[in-house]
């Protein structure tokens, strides 16, 4: 950990103990982030360790992608805790060292193994304990289990996403998950500013359903001020025309003329000035109550040409616009390149997107690869079986 303490000096949670009980996506991302950014994250697991380790194929330099992409620059402790001698150890570890605490285990398992909230505050009430559950900490789900994709299906995110009169479609990343990790981090780091100032620490609850219903926000007042759920818009957006992705002679091209200005310019560059004049079409409104008529007139035209030509002509009269790309064009996009967003793990050859977030400048490297098993548990021995008064 040489190389990582002295690489996360500079940054600005350098110094910060973080105890992961973290399995699968939400928690481990949260970790990630807060590691990243320089604190230091030490991952709880069970013997047979994360099971995102086994999430493959793809593996890559022997752990899966997913696991190798959430994880990297931690330490890792693998215990049974179950074991008395073992879980008191930690518990010694976790109060001598600890700043933040995050889980994710299943309801009811923390307390029950004396690591909740309650039980860990009595004794270090300037630790800072988060929760990542599955439908919050109260009502009648609270005990239920939760994964993304039953989340996204739930909290009403598939209701919108889609194509009209298709079956309900996921989108195509763990965005539940990994919004839930993000506001893990966000409630954390207003709770240590908190403790900043008062000394003290506190609790910090989020969960996947939450998450979700935060996500549909717009979609929740569109339905109040209405009364009507809004449908599947596929590529595009309920309330805005002509926003949306269109086929050209060679991919697809995603417009966004999202204002009249916007509108009256991509008439100009599809060469109908007839739009202009169209009474259907004056307004934002009149092109929404009249979409069904305005978007196969402007697909008949930008099948016409080829994405890079009609990119070129879009640019050039100020109409945002980009090219649906797959990962590896977007890996290769010059702009990726400049910004430095694929990074390389210390020591392996495995690359991953770094965090999306720059200080003064630089954005914070990897500071290691994924830990092994156990590689820390030596971290345990020397640690009292019990944990001091």
């Amino acid at each position: 950990m040489t190389e990582q303490r002295a690489t996360g000096a500079a940054l600005p949670l350098a110094g910060l103990c973080v105890f992961e009980f973290g399995h699968s996506v939400a928690a481990p991302f949260a970790g990630q982030i807060l590691g990243d950014m320089g604190a230091e994250v030490i991952k709880v697991e069970k013997p047979a360790g994360d099971d995102a380790r086994r999430w493959g194929p793809p593996f890559w330099e022997g752990e899966s992608a997913i696991f190798q992409t959430l994880n990297r620059g931690k330490r890792s402790l693998c215990l049974d805790l179950r074991d008395p001698v073992a879980l008191a150890r930690l518990k010694a570890l976790v109060l001598e060292r600890g700043d933040v605490v995050l889980q994710n285990m299943r309801p009811g398992q923390a307390e029950s193994l004396g690591l909740g909230a309650e039980a860990l505050l009595a004794q270090k009430p300037s630790l800072v304990c988060c929760n990542l559950g599955a439908f919050g900490r109260t009502g009648p789900l609270a005990e239920a289990p939760g994964y993304d994709p039953l989340m996204q299906a739930f909290g009403g995110l598939m209701s919108v996403t889609g194509e009209a009169g298709r079956p309900a479609v996921r989108v195509g990343v763990s965005m539940v998950d990994m919004g839930t990790g993000m506001w893990a981090v966000i409630g954390i780091l207003a709770a240590l500013q908190r403790r900043a100032a008062t000394g003290m620490g506190g609790v910090v609850d989020v969960s996947l359903f939450e998450t979700a219903a935060a996500w549909m926000s717009v979609p929740v007042a569109q339905f109040l001020a209405s009364g009507e759920a809004p449908e599947r818009q596929g590529s595009g957006a309920q309330g805005i025309v002509p926003y949306r992705a269109y086929r050209t002679a060679d991919g697809e091209l995603v417009v966004a003329a999202g204002n009249d200005a916007l509108f009256r310019a991509l008439a100009r560059v599809l060469e109908r000035p007839d739009w202009l004049h169209d009474p259907r079409f004056a307004t934002n409104p009149d092109r929404v109550a009249h979409q069904a008529v305005l978007y196969p007139l402007i697909e008949a035209e930008m099948v016409r040409r080829p994405t890079a030509e009609w990119t070129a002509r879009l640019d050039a009269a100020g109409i945002p616009c980009a090219p649906v790309q797959d990962v590896g064009q977007m890996l290769d996009h010059p702009q990726t390149r400049a910004l430095g967003l694929l990074q390389n793990l210390p020591s392996t050859g495995v690359s991953a997107i770094g965090l999306p977030v720059a200080f003064d400048g630089t954005r914070p490297a990897p500071r290691g690869p994924v830990p092994a098993r156990g590689a820390d548990n030596a971290l345990l021995d020397d640690t009292p079986k019990e944990a001091p008064a």
